[in-house]
């Protein structure tokens, strides 16, 4: 055996210790205490404050009789509370699962009973919902519940539990020590994907990953020390993309957000210099709706996931001072996971050009060890031209442990020692991949296979449309056809006819839809489109109401 492997040098408590995200906020307070670590509307929270909160949760939990490896679930907003249960509950050695507090009462009820939760931690925005999810459970299978109680909420529903957070905080000690970390790779959080057709899927994610990818955020973004971070992105969404312990590590500033609103955050940006925050894609659309003047000098940077920007919307955060970067990535994987990491040649590009490769996701995160884009049975890595299709895999650090309770997924997910994603994408000659579609959404017309999310990005160039999303609709002569789903932009109106032509004029002829429907497109809480709620339209639609709709089917 090597003298460098051998028993001589052992791991040992002085050289070794499990790497986890929770260690960042006892740094940011024992260095920076007098710092201004959260803003939620008038209160004022330095990082010595929220180290003392967190400590006094984590105590209370272990008062409470939560166990290491218990689950404690919440259903909050973007608060200081909802800040100090990500970093207090995994603290005392419990696995928090943060629920999308936008799902239905069946879904709640699901992720309660599906993670075993012990304790559940609860907006009152969200009683209604949540009351309704309570009552689905059997007696034995209820959580302890605690209620947040936040004075910012404009919708406050009745308490459900039996005392307040404040209340329950206050019984813990601010001299708590935290429960020690047996292994790295024990379970920091459970994230569950969204329930479409099925149940939703319960993800595992461990401390090493978190920590990770926490540190990751920094370097892929050149976060600097004490960054300003504004809450546009839902916490309960991947752990908050790992931010939340980004900002712990930086001893930054979170400024949070209980709702989308631009005035609002025009107003934040200004007051209080704000540098980062994250999104989809409708973010930037209420920016660019946003009638007020920008009143900042900085430059802003927005971390965008999902669609590509198209170039109009990429100009219009030009104009605003905002640098957008286009990440990729899944719950699966910690959120974003692959970068599309801007080159400086690029800067002086035509902004058209600019839009095409902020188009591409781009490359691996720096923690992630293995990407690759290949054939999806036989894992043979596609040809890099741009043009040959396949799927995204990851292997490394930033996978998730698996998935809770669902050995037939895990298996699926895991085949051949890689994660399966399930998009399809293209591998460009500089390394960057490009998303084509989900495998799922790939139209195949007459023996062609379409990829809506290219004809999406040729419709987003039409100067009316605000939003549009394209899916698949069941045609006896074709197999499918594309269907669009078009927004369109405020005192806009227009017609099948016209848009028809306008695509004939624009796309090749198999890609051009042959159904175009005008109405708002249902969005998840995070903006994504549910294209699920879409293919089901689809699926009313009859063969009468397609000719009803401008006789399409006889022009192509």
């Amino acid at each position: 055996m090597s003298d460098f492997n051998g028993p001589a040098l052992p791991r040992n408590a002085a050289n070794y210790m499990p790497l986890t995200p929770i260690q960042f906020i006892e740094r940011a307070a024992s260095v920076h205490p007098d710092r201004l670590a959260v803003v939620h509307g008038p209160r004022r929270l330095k990082w010595h404050e929220v180290y003392t909160r967190t400590k006094c949760l984590a105590s209370a939990l272990v008062h409470h009789g939560m166990k290491y490896g218990d689950v404690v679930s919440v259903v909050l907003n973007n608060t200081p509370e909802h800040i100090e249960c990500l970093h207090g509950v995994p603290m005392a050695g419990c696995v928090l699962n943060p629920i999308n507090f936008r799902l239905d009462a069946r879904n709640v009820a699901f992720c309660l009973r599906h993670g075993a939760a012990k304790m559940l931690i609860t907006d009152t925005e969200f009683s209604d919902t949540v009351a309704q999810a309570l009552a689905m459970l059997k007696e034995e299978e209820r959580p302890m519940v605690i209620d947040v109680d936040d004075d910012l909420c404009e919708t406050r529903g009745q308490c459900l539990g039996s005392q307040l957070y404040e209340q329950f905080i206050a019984k813990g000690s601010p001299d708590f020590v935290e429960v020690p970390l047996a292994d790295e790779w024990d379970a920091l959080a459970l994230c569950y994907t969204s329930g479409t057709t099925a149940d939703p899927k319960g993800v595992v994610l461990q401390h090493r990953g978190a920590y990770l990818n926490a540190l990751n955020n920094s370097i892929t973004w050149g976060m600097e020390r004490h960054p300003v971070y504004l809450w546009t992105l839902p916490m309960f969404h991947c752990c908050g993309w790992c931010f939340p312990w980004t900002i712990s590590a930086l001893a930054g500033t979170h400024i949070c957000l209980r709702k989308v609103d631009a005035a609002k955050i025009f107003q934040l940006v200004a007051e209080y210099g704000i540098t980062h925050f994250c999104g989809a894609p409708i973010i930037m659309s209420a920016f660019l709706a946003h009638t007020g003047q920008k009143t900042w000098n900085h430059t802003l940077k927005m971390m965008v996931a999902a669609a590509a920007p198209p170039a109009p919307v990429l100009a219009g955060m030009q104009r605003l001072g905002i640098d957008v970067t286009h990440v990729y990535g899944l719950t699966e994987v910690y959120g974003p996971a692959t970068v599309n990491e801007w080159k400086s040649e690029w800067n002086t590009l035509p902004i058209e050009e600019q839009a095409k490769l902020k188009a591409r996701q781009g490359v691996r995160y720096v923690a992630q060890e293995g990407f690759m884009v290949a054939d999806p049975e036989t894992l043979k890595p596609v040809p890099r031209d741009g043009t040959t299709m396949g799927e995204i895999f990851y292997r490394g650090n930033l996978v998730m442990k698996g998935y809770l309770k669902n050995p037939s997924a895990n298996e699926k997910a895991f085949a051949g020692g890689w994660f399966h994603t399930g998009d399809l994408a293209v591998w460009h000659e500089d390394g960057y991949v490009q998303i084509k579609d989900r495998s799922k959404d790939i139209i195949i017309s007459g023996g062609e296979n379409i990829s809506s999310l290219e004809v999406e990005d040729i419709l987003y160039k039409h100067p009316k449309i605000a939003a549009v999303a394209v899916v698949a609709r069941d045609d006896e002569k074709w197999g499918e056809t594309p269907c669009a789903f078009v927004e369109l932009k405020p005192g806009m109106t227009a017609t099948d006819e016209e848009f028809y032509t306008w695509c004939q004029e624009n796309m090749v002829r198999y890609m051009v839809p042959r159904t175009f429907l005008f109405e708002t497109l249902p969005k998840t809480s995070t903006g994504k489109v549910q294209k699920h709620v879409l293919r089901a339209r689809t699926k009313e639609l009859t063969k009468a109401t397609f000719s009803a709709k401008g006789g399409l089917a006889s022009k192509l």
